[in-house]
């Protein structure tokens, strides 16, 4: 069962985790697709910004007379290595400044007015293709406005802008993911519910309900044609199988003639072994071709809904074949607690069912004890068939049910009595029992589903 689940998984699941991830897949790709824009239009300086605020912080000092001055700080000299062009000038708002790396000559002159620009982005002019950014800084020493360029490089802006966006995209994946996971079972459920109706219906399709087919409206355009297809099977199945119907019923038939000829001319044989011999293997064939074609009979049976009276069908297949029992070396007898017991059924096909397990009682009851057959109320109808013989092994119980298999192979028929009986049975809506030990076998036939009128 482990295997067959992994070996198909759940559809739901697989929609799941794939719209999942290709939803990750797109936000992941407007983000980034955000920040390439971001960092193509803004300024290049926008993700020295912060490391420079953090380098200020320790590397900015005040002389005793309130001159600026800049220490040549660890971080400041890591910064220095990734942008090895940096420049800034610091000012205070008293317009006192200092200044750090190689300024442009266009940005010279705005060092007295820094400290009036809160923000700013300075690029675009002719005279120069440096970019400058002006910013608000807090560091340890108070307030101050900081003028600084020199880092051409973009990939930090990228990485800035995709750092500095997290609160927006953290939190839709966050929501969005759990809604996928909840909202995609729901919407393949309602997609695939028709499919879910025809499975169940296939499910409900017996072999004898010729002319089944599966519905076509109301699944998905892209599952119809294997459902057409599935027709398309069971129409061709159908077909052959009443070919080969009509094939054996017609063979059975024909073997009448020349086994009627073969007895014939036995019986003008003079008495002895081998004519004895002779009419035993013409009995075994004549019977093998009577249960081929009650077999082949019964799976076309109609007559299912007439009034029909066990206890009757039951004394009427003991009388018949008391004689028989007899000339065997078995007692038979008839058991019932109801005189009359009317069911609706076929009075073909239940007659033959009974008959054949008092047949098969006779075969291999082991030529002597008792052969009793009983009627029971109990459910919808019971018949029950048992011998006093030696049992059936176990590991042949439920195969005896199979067509053509014999526990003996010399046993007389074409191992169909059992099998007609289970599709008697069946066909009615019941089933069929069996229990054996060493002190006899019991066939029993319920008619489950079968009701009186």
């Amino acid at each position: 069962m482990a295997k067959a689940q992994y070996a198909n998984p759940s559809l739901w699941w697989r929609l799941s985790w794939q719209l999942s991830l290709v939803f990750v897949a797109v936000v992941a790709a407007v983000i980034v697709g955000l920040c390439v824009y971001g960092a193509m239009i803004l300024s290049p300086n926008v993700g020295t910004e912060d490391k420079l605020t953090a380098v200020l912080d320790e590397a900015l000092g005040r002389e005793a007379d309130g001159r600026l001055v800049i220490i040549d700080s660890p971080r400041l000299r890591s910064l220095k290595a990734e942008a090895e062009r940096l420049w800034f000038i610091v000012a205070d708002q008293d317009g006192r400044t200092v200044s750090y790396g190689a300024i442009p000559e266009a940005y010279r002159g705005l060092a007295d007015y820094i400290r009036l620009i809160k923000e700013g982005d300075i690029r675009g002019a002719r005279e120069t293709e440096e970019s400058a950014s002006i910013d608000a800084i807090e560091t340890r020493l108070g307030a101050f406005r900081v003028m600084y360029g020199g880092n051409p490089s973009r990939s930090s802006t990228f990485l800035t802008m995709l750092i500095e966006t997290y609160p927006i995209y953290i939190p839709l994946l966050a929501v969005a993911l759990p809604a996928v996971f909840l909202a995609v079972p729901r919407i393949v459920g309602r997609a695939l519910r028709g499919i879910s109706d025809v499975a169940r219906e296939a499910a409900e399709i017996e072999p004898l309900r010729q002319g089944a087919r599966l519905p076509v409206n109301g699944i998905p355009r892209e599952v119809s044609p294997l459902v057409t297809a599935f027709n398309g099977a069971l129409e061709r199945l159908e077909t052959e199988f009443r070919k080969r119907q009509r094939f054996l019923i017609d063979a059975a038939h024909e073997l009448r003639t020349p086994i009627a000829i073969m007895q014939t001319r036995i019986d003008g044989m003079p008495d002895g072994r081998e004519r004895q011999r002779l009419l035993d293997d013409v009995a075994r064939l004549a019977e093998a071709a009577e249960q081929l074609l009650d077999f082949e009979r019964n799976d076309q049976a109609a007559d299912l809904d007439e009034i029909v009276d066990l206890v009757d069908i039951a004394r009427t297949v003991v009388a018949d074949l008391a004689p028989l029992a007899i000339t065997a070396g078995y007692q038979i007898c008839f058991q019932s607690k109801v005189e009359s017991l009317e069911r609706r059924g076929s009075p073909s096909a239940l007659p033959r069912a009974v008959s054949n397990l008092v047949r098969n009682a006779i075969d291999h009851g082991g030529n002597s004890g008792m052969i009793t057959v009983s009627v029971s109320a109990s459910g919808a109808g019971r018949i029950s068939v048992a011998d006093e013989g030696p049992g059936i092994p176990a590991e042949h119980r439920q195969l005896v049910f199979e067509p053509f298999y014999r526990v003996t192979p010399k046993s007389r028929g074409a191992g169909l009595g059992l099998s007609l009986v289970k599709q008697v049975a069946a066909n009615h809506g019941g089933g069929v029992s069996i229990e054996s030990s060493a002190a006899g076998t019991r066939v029993t036939i319920e008619l489950a589903s079968v009701r009186p009128a």
